[in-house]
């Protein structure tokens, strides 16, 4: 049995993939064990060059990429290629650190006595991944997991299975042994039941999760009954903090960037400008007319920055946001609410702690901008969240910005440049509610292998008993 995923912009079926049910988990399980035993007992420069041909494979199928993301997601050309373009690089990434999982020989007081600290890779690891940036997400879930010499289940997202699918597919033509990578594709009213039987199975030794913070929550809970470690990389409140001495030209461009890009539909997306009192009227000004040049249009067309958000209901959620905004006294400096998928730019200002755009993740193409009296309530603002992924801050003075963002609670933050940036070698988590764990390069070793003490007697031994 299959189920279809609908395109937002033209409701007609973008997508058609099995309606996987609790009952045919142990199957992939089962295959993925066997794929475990035969890519684990590979070297590294063995992996490496698999990864390598995956990398390639990835590329191949771009065409089919862009078309997937945009019926899907309503996604445009550019987002999708970008998308392609760094699941490639964190795949060639994950290939470069085969040979840099390394361990150490630590002293002993013991008289020859060789005690070394192993990393092994851990056996099957199950990664989940959301529809927003699907392939650059899919491809993280697996990467560096398969690096380390595990085998990998992607639980593909309901909302883009066609993408995720694309991702095993290429991933197959590579060359992995057979049951290295594996795919799990279910209807949307059966994630719960399929992913709680994947979480539950006792080969299933690691989980990895991107998306909401609700649902992090309870793959964690989940997870905690078996003692099973999670990666959670969850949801975002972003914080742009813009002081006086800051270049406002360039604050301009990479607010409106961090906040658009993808109609912010990312977990880095800028959704709290925070401006001193000194340059916040200026600042606004030039913010506005940057967003009202921010057309929103068909992504199939190609010919606006903007495309279309995810689904209805994130229409609807942006637009009571906005309500609740403009109702306790925030003023609509650009956009507006929409009717339609095809959302506009949308400039909230005056946001103040009593509205709910300051505190809630709207996942949208809305961002407050809110006022503060000096540097040290800027911080203040910033820090006056449950969430702590990305930040930014923008001043001239390179020191102080560094001395700022040593203060902001968050596990990324960017001076002079956008809450939205990625490369696949930079470790990549938040704090609080924001998830815990490192994706990217070699602080994603860690989540992905068993460190072990090994030790080696070589003269007799003396013991008190």
């Amino acid at each position: 049995m299959n189920f279809d995923r609908i395109n937002p912009l033209t409701g007609e079926v973008a997508s058609s993939a099995a309606a996987m049910k609790p009952a045919d988990i142990p199957a992939v399980v089962e295959a993925a064990e066997k794929g475990f035993a035969e890519w684990s007992k590979m070297g590294p420069n063995a992996r490496r060059t698999v990864l390598l041909d995956a990398a390639a494979a990835l590329s191949s199928k771009q065409d089919e990429f862009v078309e997937a993301m945009m019926n899907e997601i309503g996604a445009t050309a550019g987002w999708a290629m970008f998308n392609l373009m760094l699941a490639t690089s964190m795949m060639r990434e994950a290939a470069s650190i085969t040979t840099q999982i390394g361990g150490e020989v630590i002293p002993s007081d013991k008289p020859g006595f060789l005690a070394m600290a192993v990393r092994e890779p851990v056996g099957v690891i199950l990664g989940i991944a959301p529809w927003n940036a699907p392939i650059i997400l899919g491809v993280r879930a697996v990467a560096t997991a398969l690096a380390c010499g595990n085998s990998v289940i992607l639980k593909a997202s309901e909302i883009c299975p066609r993408t995720h699918g694309l991702i095993i597919e290429a991933l197959e033509a590579a060359g992995f042994p057979e049951g290295t990578v594996n795919v799990v594709t279910n209807a949307p009213e059966d994630a719960g039941d399929v992913v709680g039987a994947l979480i539950d199975h006792p080969s299933v030794k690691r989980i990895n999760f991107t998306g909401s913070t609700e649902v992090g929550r309870i793959i964690a809970k989940r997870a905690a009954e078996h003692l099973k470690p999670c990666l959670l990389e969850l949801g975002g409140k972003a914080p742009f903090l813009v002081l006086e001495d800051a270049d406002l030209d360039e604050a301009v461009k990479a607010a409106a960037f961090g906040a658009f890009m993808n109609q912010g539909q990312i977990c880095m997306s800028t959704e709290r400008i925070i401006v001193v009192d000194a340059v916040a009227d200026a600042f606004a000004e030039k913010l506005a007319a940057k967003v009202k040049s921010m057309a929103t249009g068909d992504p199939r067309e190609g010919n606006t920055p903007l495309g279309a958000v995810v689904d209805q209901k994130t229409v609807s959620k942006v637009n009571a946001l906005i309500d609740d905004a403009v109702g306790h006294g925030a003023k609509l400096l650009a956009g507006g609410k929409a009717d339609s998928v095809l959302m506009p730019a949308t400039l909230v200002d005056g946001v103040a702690s009593d509205m709910k755009l300051y505190r809630d993740e709207s996942f949208g193409p809305v961002v407050a901008m809110i006022r503060a009296k000096d540097e040290a309530d800027a911080i203040r603002i910033a820090n006056d969240s449950e969430y702590g992924l990305s930040a930014a801050v923008f001043t001239r003075d390179a020191a102080r910005g560094l001395k700022v963002a040593r203060q902001i609670k968050s596990g990324i933050c960017h001076v002079n440049s956008p809450t939205v940036q990625d490369e696949a070698q930079m470790p990549f988590g938040g704090v609080g509610a924001s998830g815990y764990g490192k994706f990217g390069g070699k602080a994603g070793i860690d989540s992905f292998t068993e460190l072990r003490w090994i030790t080696v007697a070589s003269e007799p031994g003396h013991y008190p008993i």
